[in-house]
C-alpha cells in the first residue's frame, strides 16, 4: 500500500506510526535452518535475497520483497514473516540482519540456484519433527 501525504492536507498523518525501515525485516530464516540448509526457497524467490553461511541460509533485509513465496517451500518451516515469528526466534532477526549485511559487505553474492542440503539435513529434519 502506498500513501501520499501533502503538507496540510491529511488528517491521517498525525495518527500514522512511521515504521523504522532500518529495523524491519520482511522474512527471517530461523535457527531451524541450522544444520539443514535446504535451498528449496532459493528456487522460488523472484529476487536474489538469500545468502549462505556455513550452516544455514539467511535473508538480506534490504533485498527481500516480502512476496512470501519462500515460506511454504522450506521443508523444516524455518522461514517466517517478521509478524509471524514465534517468540523463541526473536534473536534471529538481528542475526539475519547482521550476517546478511556482513556477507554482502565482504563481496559475496546471493545464491541463485538450489544446492544440495548439508549431510546432516535429514537427521536435523527428523529432530525438528518434519
Amino acid at each position: 500500500m502506498c500513501l501520499q501525504f501533502y503538507e496540510g492536507h491529511s488528517s491521517l498523518a498525525a495518527s500514522i506510526e512511521i515504521l523504522d525501515l532500518e529495523e524491519y525485516m520482511a522474512h527471517i530464516v530461523t535457527s531451524k535452518c541450522l544444520g539443514c540448509k535446504f535451498t528449496d526457497c532459493v528456487e522460488v524467490c523472484p529476487v536474489a535475497c538469500f545468502y549462505e553461511l556455513d550452516g544455514q541460509l539467511i535473508i538480506h533485509p534490504d533485498e527481500c520483497i516480502d512476496c512470501t513465496a519462500c515460506v511454504a517451500e522450506c521443508p523444516v518451516e524455518a522461514i517466517y514473516a517478521e509478524g509471524d515469528l514465534p517468540s523463541e526466534f526473536q534473536s534471529n532477526i538481528e542475526f539475519n540482519t547482521t550476517e546478511a549485511k556482513r556477507i554482502k559487505d565482504e563481496g559475496k553474492t546471493a545464491i541463485l540456484k538450489k544446492k544440495d542440503p548439508l549431510p546432516t539435513a535429514e537427521a536435523r529434519k527428523v529432530e525438528l519433527g518434519y
